[in-house]
């Protein structure tokens, strides 16, 4: 038969009151390790990754750019190409990103150039569009 030792006077062990032997002494913390200083999030991780910098080949010329702009330039070439999810993935960046007052067109006139390259986008898009249908 295991004897119950009796608790002492003044202190009930119960719900949030841990026997004495059992708590945290003053001063010493419950993950005494803890994170080590200099530990970097996944945020600060990304940032660091998008900022270093890689050597591209444009127009035939040698480049050192970073990751975050070959992205954006990558992206952009497929859009251009015709791709609709990478189109579609810069525009909703754009609306993000850009403040309102830099996307407001009201007052301002489109030039021959730009109704030309819009034109053109749609004519690509609609072409991509059919040629995906057809193949179906």
């Amino acid at each position: 038969m295991a004897i119950k030792k009796e608790p002492k006077k003044g202190y009930e062990v119960g719900y949030k009151k841990p026997p004495k032997h059992s708590q945290f002494k003053p001063g010493q913390s419950g993950n005494p390790k803890g994170r080590p200083s200099g530990a970097k999030n996944l945020s600060t991780e990304l940032l660091e990754e998008l900022h270093e910098r890689v050597r591209v080949t444009e127009d035939g010329k040698q480049k050192t750019i970073s990751k975050q702009r070959a992205m954006l330039k990558s992206l952009m070439a497929k859009a251009v190409k015709g791709d609709t999810k990478a189109a579609n993935t810069l525009l909703n960046m754009f609306l993000k990103l850009v403040p309102a007052e830099e996307k407001d067109t009201e007052g301002r006139e489109f030039t021959r150039t730009d109704e030309q390259v819009l034109e053109d986008f749609k004519a690509a898009l609609l072409s991509q569009a059919l040629n995906k249908e057809k193949g179906r």
